[in-house]
């Protein structure tokens, strides 16, 4: 069976073909759907018959959202953390332990709740492309149960055993290293895609997580990099030179740093949510658009930095703090997402790529920044497949 998606108002293809540049906007148009993917667009008024039809009534229509980086296995809660940087106190990353502790404690059934649950979520807010993260677990059987369970729910699974260096290993922080190039890693292959650090100061330096990521390149595992969120550091530079495919927060950048982004292949993936709630400098996307960097949007959804899962949040707030258009936000957070994932099949609608899609209670991909906090996404295929509704 087919299905049609007629009435199209605004499509966005992000094919580049059409109006808006990139985005490849089509008007009064539609698109159809056969065996999970698209097989169709062209004007509404020419529409092949279909064995299921879904009026768009005039409204919008854009790829899914593509969340490429997210830490979704965890236990716990650190409202109160929230509440005191609220009052004041500053973010340091320290936190993180506490959600270990409790990570740690938790059964798998209780992890794969947690898991599924922000997954609905995110999906309810189109988002059908999404990566999950380890790095709650830090140790060897919890980082590769961790993974384990994010391979149930989507193929972008990246192994984060250095997120930070865990309380048994604080006076023996090169062990650790060893721990997480060897026997981490190991137990972590099977279930993982990608391997990333947290390089930052509290977290692992230059040399630590240079030799992290190493191992992991080796043994086949594409690159990413925590880089740049609590200050100025080696972590941009490092994951150009090792041709990360994304380096992620970019908060305090240098000359040098941009320089190195607009002459390689590494995205910038730009994580608002995190400043929101962490009350720090938003990354300058302006700087890096002007640059000639490739830029993504993600919502760093995890349970101390940035607790949401809405990439329309992160629209917004790309807009109205970070000097983004609505038109640049939008792609960075489809067709951005899908570059720092390395993926041709996610973010754009075309002929041959899976029908992952929103479809807008609004008449234009402007009222994602122009109506913040409103819940727009009428509904989502996810390989065709229409969705849970909002």
């Amino acid at each position: 069976m087919n299905l049609l998606i007629d009435n199209i108002g605004e499509l966005v293809t992000n094919t580049g073909i059409g109006e808006g540049g990139p985005l490849g906007i089509r008007r009064k148009a539609a698109l159809l759907v056969e065996e999970g993917e698209v097989a169709w667009i062209g004007p509404a008024r020419y529409a092949p018959a279909a064995d299921r039809r879904i009026d768009a009534d005039g409204r919008a229509v854009l790829p899914g959202f593509v969340d490429s980086h997210a830490h979704l296995v965890f236990a716990g809660d650190r409202g109160a953390e929230f509440a005191a940087r609220m009052a004041g106190e500053p973010y340091t990353g320290g936190g993180i332990r506490t959600t270990v502790a409790a990570t740690r404690a938790a059964d798998d059934d209780r992890l794969r709740d947690t898991v599924g649950r922000l997954r609905a979520e995110a999906m309810r807010q189109g988002s059908t492309t999404i990566e999950i993260k380890s790095g709650y677990g830090l140790s060897v059987a919890d980082e590769a149960r961790s993974l384990r369970i994010a391979t149930e729910f989507t193929p972008e699974t990246t192994f984060l055993g250095a997120h930070v260096v865990p309380p048994e290993y604080a006076d023996r922080p090169d062990d650790y290293v060893g721990l997480v190039c060897g026997p981490m890693l190991r137990a972590a292959l099977p279930y993982a895609k990608w391997i990333d650090v947290f390089c930052e100061r509290g977290a692992f330096d230059a040399d630590h997580a240079r030799a992290i990521l190493t191992v992991g390149q080796a043994a086949g595992l594409g690159v990413r990099v925590h880089a740049n969120q609590l200050g100025p550091g080696p972590g941009v530079q490092l994951g150009v030179e090792l041709g990360a495919a994304s380096v992620d927060h970019c908060t305090h950048l240098s000359d040098l740093d941009v320089d190195a982004l607009a002459m390689s292949e590494t995205v910038a993936t730009l994580l608002p949510g995190a400043e929101f709630s962490t009350r720090s400098p938003y990354p300058d996307a302006r700087r890096l658009l002007d640059a000639g960097v490739t830029v993504a949007l993600a919502t760093d959804c995890n349970p101390g930095s940035s607790y949401t899962s809405s990439m329309p949040f992160c629209v917004a707030l790309a807009v109205r703090e970070m000097g983004m258009t609505p038109a640049e936000a939008v792609w960075a957070a489809t067709a951005g997402g899908a570059r720092a994932l390395r993926r041709l099949d996610a973010g754009v609608l075309r002929p041959g790529v899976p029908a992952d899609l929103s479809i807008l209670d609004a008449p234009s991909f402007l009222h994602l920044a122009y109506r913040p906090g409103v819940p727009l996404i009428s509904q989502v295929l996810h390989n065709g497949v229409p969705q849970c509704q909002p």
